[in-house]
C-alpha cells in the first residue's frame, strides 16, 4: 500500500509562495493526470483551491479543520471528501485504494514525510522564490530509482530505504 508524495519542486527546494507554484509545463500536468488517474489524493485546502477544481477521475481528499470551506463536488465527474486531519485522510484515502498520492502543499508533506513511502518529483533545472519548501530529502533514507531527464526539469522517482532520522 504506497503512500507517494507527488510534486513539483525547484532546484533549491521551493514549492511555491503559499499560493501558486513558480514552474507549470503542459508535459508536467499530463503526467501528473496519467499517475494519480484512479488513485486517492490527499492535499491541504490552500492546494485545492490553488488547484481551483476538483480533478476528474481521482477522489480528492481535502484536510481542513473547516469543512465548510470547502464545496463538495455534485457534477458526477469528481470524487471530493474532507477530512480533519491526515490519520483521518489516509484512513479514507486506503479504504478506496491501495495507493494514494499526498499531493500537497507544504504542511501536508512536512506532516506525512515519515509515513512515506515514494517520492515521485519533477525536479525543476531553475531555482525560485517562495516560502513553501519540500523537507530534505535526505540520501540515507532515499535512494533515487528513476530519472527521466527533460530540458527544463526531471522526473524524479525516490523510494525509502531507511526511517528518517
Amino acid at each position: 500500500m504506497p503512500l507517494i508524495a507527488i510534486a513539483i519542486v525547484a532546484a533549491n527546494g521551493v514549492l511555491g509562495d503559499g499560493e501558486t507554484q513558480p514552474f507549470e509545463f503542459a508535459e508536467d500536468w499530463a503526467r501528473y493526470k496519467e499517475v494519480t488517474m484512479g488513485h486517492p489524493m490527499i492535499m491541504g485546502r490552500t492546494t485545492h483551491e490553488a488547484i481551483g477544481r476538483w480533478l476528474p477521475g481521482r477522489t480528492s481528499i481535502v484536510l481542513t479543520t473547516d469543512p465548510g470551506r470547502v464545496t463538495l463536488p455534485t457534477d458526477g465527474r469528481a470524487d471530493g471528501r474532507t477530512a480533519g486531519s491526515l490519520a483521518e485522510a489516509l484512513e479514507v484515502a486506503r479504504s478506496l485504494d491501495d495507493t494514494v498520492f499526498i499531493a500537497g502543499g507544504g504542511r501536508v508533506y512536512a506532516d506525512a514525510w515519515d509515513l512515506l513511502d515514494e517520492l515521485d518529483l519533477t525536479e525543476v533545472h531553475a531555482e525560485a522564490e517562495g516560502t513553501v519548501t519540500l523537507p530534505r530529502i535526505d540520501p540515507d533514507v532515499w535512494q533515487e530509482y528513476r530519472r527521466e531527464r527533460r530540458d527544463e526539469f526531471d522526473f524524479v522517482g525516490y523510494r525509502r530505504v531507511a526511517a528518517s532520522g
